[in-house]
């Protein structure tokens, strides 16, 4: 991760002619009815970890309307669906990250926290692996609500903090493409689905185009996109996966265009981006529109047919900012990714962070009480009714009983609303 983030009304139309209503007329002849029908109704991180900070004291309650948004941002207006991104925030790599969900709805009025998030250890090759009983808590929340998201970040190489030298790293890369570290990833996959998780969302090798991961991907470009296919493909190769690969540089250049490192179609279901408020004094229109920015990885993901992620995102340069987060949010709502998951500690957070209450203020309105998916009831679209090849047989008396219509012209029975028909029993009645 950059930066000081953790290590590792019906309309009724109404027919006339029909049986049985009768509207008198007083005409010469005697009474007169007008003949109706019935009216009918027209025709979706790392061992050692952060530090556990202390939750910062609960807002008081504010309202869940979204706060605006420039026009850029807002979501378009849509009357058939209008869906939201699901989402989540890291809160610790372990079991407190897991009851710390729980919590983070609380004080979100309850809001669908759907996506759980955590990394793996990249200190050496066991915990990669996935070590024994290090997952249990978060496939046990997983396997809670069949709508729950499991979103794992996984090195591709060990002693990934160590600062390892660009000369070790090619040769290291050039090793994994040769499947040099295959077993790992296969002890990986069968774990995971051991544990009952095959759909995992794996966030391999994050943040490829910068310098702080052994896993970079600039020392060898050609080497980092073919091993990164070899792990993809050992990992699929287990039977029951059903593993979704998220390819997520950090926003901007960094040291090489992350485009430079995209390993292809076949291998990338998600193109995801930790994008954090930085670096300092830059605006966050500067955040869309800057090479390799949030517009380009819109633009790239639409080309490659892909969902966006945001694995990583939060404050961080530029302190308290409410804008960033307001805009943020916005632009999440508009662009509708798979999820997105806020790193919630110092001093990127809102919750379990107090150092900012503009901001938190911001997100906890927003989400407040959010479900993932509102799917309005679209209206009906009128269809034109097939012309039949016959008239259909009447199920009731064309005219009332004893009722003789008489045919006055279209425009006069338009103007009467109806067929005007003549009892001829009204003398019956006054007898």
């Amino acid at each position: 991760m950059a930066g000081s983030r953790p290590r590792w009304a019906n309309r009724r139309r109404i027919s006339l002619i029909s049986a049985g209503v009768l509207i008198p007329l007083v005409v010469a002849s005697g009474p007169v009815s007008i003949e109706r029908a019935d009216a009918s109704p027209r025709n979706v991180p790392s061992p050692s970890g952060p530090a556990d900070p202390p939750p910062s004291p609960a807002a008081s309650p504010t309202s869940s309307r979204s706060p605006s948004a420039s026009a850029s941002e807002s979501p378009a207006a849509d009357d058939t669906e209008r869906t939201f991104s699901a989402f989540g925030a890291y809160l610790d790599y372990g079991p407190r990250g897991v009851t710390r969900m729980t919590k983070l709805s609380d004080w979100l009025g309850g809001a669908d926290v759907r996506v759980g998030h955590t990394y793996l250890p990249g200190d050496r090759w066991s915990n990669i692996e996935g070590a024994p009983t290090f997952l249990d808590s978060w496939a046990k929340w997983r396997r809670a609500s069949d709508d729950r998201l499991f979103v794992l970040n996984v090195p591709m190489l060990d002693r990934n903090e160590a600062r390892v030298p660009d000369a070790e790293v090619r040769t290291l890369l050039r090793r994994g493409a040769a499947g040099d570290f295959d077993a790992h990833f296969k002890v990986l996959a069968e774990r995971l689905v051991d544990l009952k998780v095959p759909d995992t969302v794996v966030v391999l090798g994050w943040e490829m185009n910068g310098i702080t991961y052994t896993h970079r991907c600039g020392p060898d470009p050609a080497a980092w996109k073919k091993y990164w296919k070899r792990i993809v493909t050992t990992m699929r190769s287990v039977p029951g996966q059903k593993f979704r690969f998220d390819f997520t540089p950090s926003r901007g250049r960094d040291a090489v265009p992350w485009t430079d490192c995209y390993p292809g179609d076949d291998v990338v279901d998600i193109v995801g981006m930790d994008a954090y408020d930085q670096p300092e004094g830059r605006s966050f229109d500067e955040q869309v529109s800057e090479p390799y920015g949030l517009q380009k990885q819109v633009d790239f993901a639409k080309e490659h047919g892909k969902p966006l992620s945001y694995p990583e995102w939060g404050l961080f340069r530029n302190g308290d900012n409410p804008e960033y987060m307001r805009r943020m949010l916005a632009w999440m709502d508009k662009h509708k990714p798979l999820y997105n998951t806020l790193t919630d500690y110092c001093p990127h957070g809102v919750w379990q962070c107090d150092e900012n209450p503009k901001a938190s203020k911001v997100y906890r309105a927003t989400l407040n009480g959010r479900d993932t998916v509102i799917v309005p009831t679209p209206p009906a679209t009128p269809t034109k009714p097939a012309t039949p090849t016959k008239p259909p047989k009447p199920t009731a008396p064309a005219h009332p009983p004893k009722c003789h219509p008489i045919r006055l012209g279209d425009w006069v029975e338009r103007w009467l609303g109806g067929t005007v028909c003549v009892r001829f029993d009204w003398w019956e009645r006054s007898s």
